[in-house]
């Protein structure tokens, strides 16, 4: 879901001030994404509307089997029967679990999209969201297969984060 919220008016004498946002129209999802790149990679271009505005808890029904067929058409580490990424899912456990695009959040436990022992519990800002999917993509069992498509060579942010929020870095 996305909002877009603007005010025009030629009434600049400071005497209305702007309520909230005003939710009477009628609004349309145009995209989702709760994990980083996944639609971008998974859903074949003619389905991109079809996938953003399904409900997540359809999305395994709807597209596992395009995710499944993407995943094996680019990854050279799914060519095999029984082949799996390092967490042990083959094609269709690990498209079944990428299909569903929520970005699922420990509450109990520690926050990382992946940090060698906890798999997809949140995300932190620093994550390294986009290697770490390329090497469950490209990977192979153990992370060694396909090197040169398993990694961004992006391991920091160029500017460091805030401490208080938004958190996120200045964009300049």
């Amino acid at each position: 879901m996305s909002l877009v919220a603007f005010n025009c008016n030629n009434d600049d004498d400071g005497a209305s001030q702007p309520m909230g946002p005003d939710f009477s129209g009628t609004y349309a999802q145009q995209d989702q994404m709760g994990r980083p790149a996944v639609n971008t990679v998974f859903v074949s271009s003619g389905m991109k509307d079809a996938f953003n505005t399904t409900v997540p808890s359809n999305q395994g029904a709807a597209f596992q089997a395009m995710f499944q067929n993407n995943l094996e058409a680019l990854s050279p580490a799914y060519a095999n029967p029984g082949d799996t990424n390092a967490l042990g899912l083959d094609s269709a456990t690990f498209t079944g679990l990428l299909a569903t695009d929520v970005l699922n959040v420990s509450l109990d436990g520690t926050t990382t999209f992946f940090d060698g022992t906890n798999v997809l519990t949140g995300r932190a800002l620093a994550d390294d969201v986009i290697t770490v999917e390329l090497l469950l993509i490209f990977g192979g069992e153990d992370f060694s297969e396909n090197p040169g498509l398993s990694n961004d060579n992006v391991d920091a942010n160029d500017k460091p984060f805030l401490t208080s929020f938004p958190y996120l870095a200045s964009p300049w």
